[in-house]
């Protein structure tokens, strides 16, 4: 009998397939944070929403008004899971309060990073979200038998150099892949 390796997506993108119905993931692209036996956390990067930084700053220190750049620094639907819970994804350097090193990149979880950025000092490579999207022990990976995603490499220009709305077809554009060419039926061989 072959011993079979658990294949693990963590830093790595989900690109949604186009068939794909689940409002909270159609035509959407994910970075994966941590993919193991347990489950998969991930961060949906192109879908940005009407709150900015400045309405965020706006409740957590609302002594202050927000510098006037914070209305230009959208906020992320991260996924549906804790959706009042804030994520930033950032370039390694500056270590937060709350802050992962995941290779290249990290995840900041902490108010500072926030006000870091909006004080002019944080990571000017930023991506904010709220929510996270979670799958439990082996539901990613029925997801991806049922042909629900496509999976590529973390491309960091891709998260930080490009618009929202760019993000997602550039993804797939890495696999040589036309979205809007597939086709809504799936086989296996």
């Amino acid at each position: 009998m072959k011993n079979v390796t658990a294949s693990y997506l963590k830093h790595q993108f989900l690109i949604a397939m186009p068939h794909m119905h689940d409002e909270n993931f159609a035509q959407t692209l994910t970075y994966i944070v941590e993919h193991n036996a347990n489950g998969a956390m991930g961060l949906v990067i192109n879908r940005p929403q009407s709150l900015s930084l400045a309405d965020i700053l706006e409740q957590l220190r609302p002594e202050l008004p927000p510098p006037a750049r914070c209305q230009h620094i959208p906020i992320h639907v991260g996924g549906p899971v804790q959706t009042d819970r804030g994520f930033v994804l950032h370039p390694t350097g500056p270590l937060f309060q709350a802050t992962v090193d995941l290779g290249g990149i990290s995840l900041s979880t902490s108010q500072d990073i926030l006000f870091s950025i909006a004080d002019g000092y944080g990571p000017d490579q930023n991506l904010i979200t709220l929510g996270y999207a979670g799958w439990d022990a082996g539901q990613l990976e029925a997801e991806f038998a049922a042909n629900a995603w496509l999976n590529c490499a973390f491309d960091p220009a891709i998260l930080f150099e490009l618009e929202s709305e760019q993000r997602l077809d550039a993804a797939a554009a890495k696999l040589g892949v036309n979205l809007n060419l597939l086709t809504s039926q799936a086989g296996h061989a």
